[in-house]
């Protein structure tokens, strides 16, 4: 189900044939450096994540994360979308994107797309966590008009939580 389109990309709902794709996103260490836990070691993981987490999610908020397809390249190259996070109560927008698609724009291009949809989701705040040292991800909420709130916990690790008001 597509949920988004822009010149460059298509966002949609991710199904069990982008198993591959986010095992990537989940596996490559230079991806990783500020996403806590430890890199995927099989394909396996990565169907247990979208059975597990993506589609629950899906089924129970009516959104989630979002795969994002290169239309020139016709692959998934990263993610962008909205989850809600219990431990704050509140909805975070997410994204990651495989190495060779940084610093082209596709970040900034997905998540605009992504918070024009919000008001139809009914989603009127959104934050954003980013682990401490994440420069890239800070500037990009910035860029996307987010404001840093300040700092917190997450998953063990320090934070820092930018918000958007949508409305």
């Amino acid at each position: 189900m597509i949920v988004a389109e822009t010149e460059r990309l298509i966002l949609r709902r991710f199904t069990a044939e982008d198993k591959q794709a986010i095992f990537l996103l989940n596996s490559i260490p230079e991806i990783l450096t500020y996403i806590p836990g430890e890199p995927m070691s099989s394909v396996k993981q990565a169907e247990d994540i979208l059975n597990e987490l993506i589609f629950p999610h899906y089924e129970q908020f009516g959104f989630g994360r979002w795969a994002v397809e290169h239309k020139m390249d016709n692959k998934v190259i990263g993610f962008c979308g909205p989850i809600f996070v219990q431990e704050f109560n509140e909805v975070e927008l997410g994204y990651r994107y495989l190495p060779e698609y940084w610093g082209k724009g596709i970040g900034f291009e997905a998540a605009n797309a992504s918070l024009a949809e919000m008001p139809s989701l009914s989603i009127n705040n959104i934050i954003a966590l980013i682990l401490l040292g994440n420069k890239g991800s800070e500037a990009l909420a910035k860029k996307i008009g987010m404001t840093e709130r300040g700092r917190d916990s997450f998953m063990g690790h320090k934070v820092n939580v930018f918000q958007k008001n949508i409305i």
